[in-house]
């Protein structure tokens, strides 16, 4: 089974409280759940993880090479905009990476126009809620599903 990684950034844990406006009122366990749902009928497997301490962020994406993950999804909430950090990590990657938005990025204050990853990452999904989750799940399993192909 093909193996994906979740990855959820500084102040997620707090989606469900933090300015419902913009984020609404799912919280990231929910949002986990629904992950999981979709793995399965994608059949694939989901490891889902969120740090507030950006050490942590790039120490799991190291794992995540050493564990040789099929692809990565990541949300990185603030540090898309400056964590040059977690960028570096994620170009050790040898696998497609996708940059997740609950938000339109592009819509909302200009400090967070620019993602510090977009040139690098596979493709950026935002501004459609929790689906954006669910897209980038989506997303992530039709570029296993091409790898396979090319290397069959």
């Amino acid at each position: 089974m093909k193996k994906v990684l979740m990855l959820n950034g500084v102040n997620l844990n707090m989606f469900g409280k933090r300015n419902p406006k913009v984020y609404g009122t799912i919280t990231l366990d929910e949002i986990n759940k629904n992950m999981k749902k979709l793995a399965e009928e994608l059949d694939l497997e989901l490891e889902t993880f969120q740090t507030n301490c950006e050490g942590e962020m790039v120490d799991r994406i190291h794992q995540a090479y050493r564990d040789k993950v099929d692809a990565v999804i990541i949300n990185a909430g603030a540090w898309t905009h400056y964590s040059y950090g977690i960028r570096d990590a994620l170009d050790i990657l040898e696998v497609p990476f996708i940059e997740i938005h609950m938000s339109n990025i592009h819509a909302r204050d200009e400090f967070r126009h620019r993602s510090v990853f977009a040139d690098i990452a596979k493709g950026q999904i935002s501004g459609f809620g929790c689906d954006s989750y669910l897209l980038g799940l989506r997303a992530a399993k039709t570029l296993i599903d091409e790898k396979q192909l090319q290397e069959a």
